[in-house]
């Protein structure tokens, strides 16, 4: 299913648009690590629930079961989807090694996919130089076909962030909550040097400088299918 868009000008410049998504009903999330979705895309997220109430959001983490990290993932997503009909599944596979359960973390993919036929898919970027992120991006481009996938960047230390095609403007309370939100939920990672305020405003300020905004999220978005007309 494709995801339809209407188009209309908006911004300073002459010829800026702005891709509409018509309403979603289903809505999937993956990510590798408890954290990446809402550092990610957490705004959009926000966003797309509050547009969309009873969407049904499915999301798939494949690593920290059982840990302290799977009960702040799943107070984050709870909040982030508010108003949502919302799925969470949490893999235990091995953090930072990830590759290594290629067959596993594949089929735990595969079953997500088999859930539902989502409207939008959102996880990692295929450029992530992290092993982790780089596999659970690719395995989702090998599966969900039929889809739309965005890739979500999160910044760190390898110097790996994309040149994004796709921009989501984030008002200013949205990226607000969005901070919120991971600082408040997230205790376990307050000591990582890319953990604060600062950081996570600073890349949706450049982003929003991109596209003419305030604040935007920006997503790598490997294809794009415009429908023009009726289509049977």
């Amino acid at each position: 299913r494709d995801v339809r868009v209407r188009e209309r000008p908006v911004g300073p410049l002459p010829g800026d648009g702005v891709m509409i998504l018509e309403p979603i009903r289903h809505l999937a999330l993956v990510a590798a690590h408890c954290d990446d979705i809402a550092i990610g895309a957490g705004a959009t997220v926000r966003m797309l629930c509050q547009a969309n109430p009873g969407m049904r959001v499915t999301a798939l983490v494949l690593t920290g079961a059982g840990t302290v990290r799977e009960d702040e993932e799943r107070a984050a997503l709870a909040e982030l989807c508010a108003g949502a009909a919302l799925e969470v599944g949490i893999a235990g596979f091995p953090d930072n090694r990830l590759p290594g359960s290629w067959a596993e973390a594949k089929n735990a993919v595969m079953a997500l996919r088999e859930a539902g036929d989502p409207d939008l898919v959102i996880g990692p970027q295929l450029g992530d130089m992290h092993q982790d992120h780089r596999l659970v991006a690719e395995l989702t481009a090998q599966l969900f076909r039929s889809q739309p996938v965005w890739g979500y960047e999160i910044a760190k230390y390898e110097s790996d962030l994309p040149a994004t095609s796709t921009f989501v403007p984030v008002p200013e309370s949205a990226a607000r909550a969005k901070i919120d939100v991971i600082t408040r939920h997230y205790p376990s990672q307050a000591d990582h040097p890319w953990f604060d305020d600062e950081a996570f405003t600073a890349l949706m300020r450049l982003r929003g400088v991109q596209c003419h905004q305030r604040y935007a999220e920006a997503f790598v978005v490997p294809t794009t299918v415009v429908k023009i007309g009726v289509h049977e």
